[in-house]
């Protein structure tokens, strides 16, 4: 907060503030600043405090004002056009063009480095370090790191597609969720988003109409959007995604028919929502008759039962591929993620990654697949999932108290809360309470205005963070 005896004057303190969050990113570039009134209100300043801070701003050449709309922050490239995004109903190519920009998806991954405060921070992806911190994974990094284990792989080159136990012991992995994978059907990866760019870059060329789901992962509208795709939100629904919108997409002409449709069908994220059977299978009959291929992130299945329907295991890998990785159960710096394949596409895709990163690191993979064989992971994972069930409870109890409703069924990591004002708003006020939020708008391709918000059910079950979320919204 603000304070009156430090020994900067409050006009440079609201100025760092503001000039922090942006170097950040924590303020994305084309984000508005709040009117010079509402932020003076909000800090508890008079207006020529707030005007001169904004003046400071101005000269870092951190923010421009535009004339009777306010302050926005600055995107220091210049932002060319991009490809066209659909909305729901009308020809594709009828659509006008928008721009994505990739530092809005950036934002919530930056503030996992540019921490707001050392307080719980419910809009972060990620489970807190104390939960992860296992005895196991350094006891597998020290068994890969005697004199003789260094000698055998550190001074070469790993193999192309990733060790050989890790991806012996990825496709048994496979075959515990019915996804008929061998070894030679897998290729590791830094990390799934790295899976998932090399399916991209496999499959895609520049133009081409890829299906997102809607509410989806912002860094996966930004990343196709950088490769020049045209991007179509299919809206995600309780069961799987919008069919009939589907359709509509598959029957448009020639030159706009979608190549590709990627899907979190398992504790999709945000909204924790598992495919049905039933959909599952008329989503591959879509596939089927209009020849698209799917894309399968499967980054949240260790939080899932077996059993799950998965769309790779109904097809079998043939118009499927199945990504998936441990960053969000094990370890995050470890940047092991996978894909598999089909054996007529496998190929492919380990040139593309033969031409992004060469191999992937094999000290990790072997640490990761001894935490596979000795049954760590699996012990681990059940722990981490009674844990999170616990916290799930205590966390829907609090946000209904603060006068949230859940706009889907608690389920996963990830609770769909709506909070009846506009979160975007009021993101920025709870930064300044030191609290990093995840904003509905966020989850959409063309960032709508929303009242949804995302929360982490394991950093979101303190009591304290609940009691300023009310107090502040109470003030929007």
């Amino acid at each position: 907060m603000l304070t009156r005896t430090s020994t900067q004057s409050l006009t440079e303190q609201l100025a760092d503030r503001f000039s922090e969050r942006i170097r950040t990113r924590l303020l994305a570039p084309g984000a508005r600043l709040p009117s010079v009134r509402e932020c003076a209100r909000q800090q508890g300043v008079s207006p020529h405090t707030v005007v001169a801070a904004y003046d400071q701003l101005l000269a870092q050449g951190l923010v421009e004002a535009r004339r009777q709309r306010g302050f926005y922050v600055r995107d220091s490239i210049a932002a060319q056009a991009g490809p066209a995004l659909s909305t729901i109903g009308g020809p594709i190519s009828e659509q006008p063009a928008a721009k994505l920009v990739p530092a809005d998806a950036s934002t919530l991954i930056r503030g996992m480095f540019h921490r707001p405060s050392d307080k719980p921070q419910p809009g972060m992806g990620v489970f807190p370090s104390e939960w992860l911190d296992s005895p196991f994974t350094a006891a597998a990094v020290r068994r890969m790191t005697s004199t003789r284990a260094l000698q055998d792989f550190s001074l070469q080159y790993g193999e192309p597609a990733g060790d050989g136990g890790l991806r012996r012991s990825l496709a048994t992995k496979l075959a515990n969720i019915n996804v008929p994978a061998g070894p030679e059907q897998v290729v590791t990866t830094v990390g799934a988003t790295h899976a998932l760019d090399i399916v991209s870059r496999t499959l895609l060329r520049a133009g081409d109409a890829v299906m997102v789901e809607e509410p989806g992962w912002a860094l996966e509208f930004a990343r196709l959007e950088a490769l020049g795709m045209r991007i179509l939100p299919v809206p995600r629904k309780a069961d799987g995604p919008d069919l009939e919108v589907m359709e509509r997409y598959c029957d448009a002409g020639d030159g706009h028919k979608p190549k590709l449709f990627v899907s979190v069908s398992v504790l999709h994220n945000p909204t924790g929502y598992s495919l049905t059977p039933g959909s599952a299978h008329r989503v591959l009959q879509l596939a089927n008759k209009h020849n698209f291929h799917i894309v399968e992130d499967d980054t949240y299945s260790h939080l899932a039962p077996e059993h799950a329907t998965r769309l790779s295991a109904l097809d079998g890998l043939q118009r499927t591929v199945y990504v998936s990785g441990f960053a969000k159960i094990l370890a995050p710096n470890w940047r092991i993620g996978f894909l598999a394949a089909s054996p007529a596409l496998v190929g492919r895709m380990l040139e593309t990654k033969l031409l992004t990163t060469l191999t992937t690191p094999s000290l990790f993979e072997r640490a990761l697949a001894w935490c596979i064989d000795q049954g760590q992971l699996r012990r681990h994972a059940e722990r981490v999932r009674l844990r999170l069930d616990g916290a799930r409870g205590r966390t829907v109890k609090l946000a209904l108290a603060a006068g949230c409703t859940l706009a889907s069924e608690p389920a996963g990591l990830f609770g769909w809360v709506d909070t009846g004002v506009d979160t975007d708003a009021l993101t920025q006020r709870m930064l300044d309470e030191g609290y990093l939020l995840a904003p509905g708008s966020l989850f959409h391709a063309r960032r709508p205005p929303s009242t949804l918000m995302r929360i982490n059910f394991a950093t979101a079950q303190d009591a304290a963070f609940w009691k300023v979320f009310a107090r502040v919204k109470a003030q929007l």
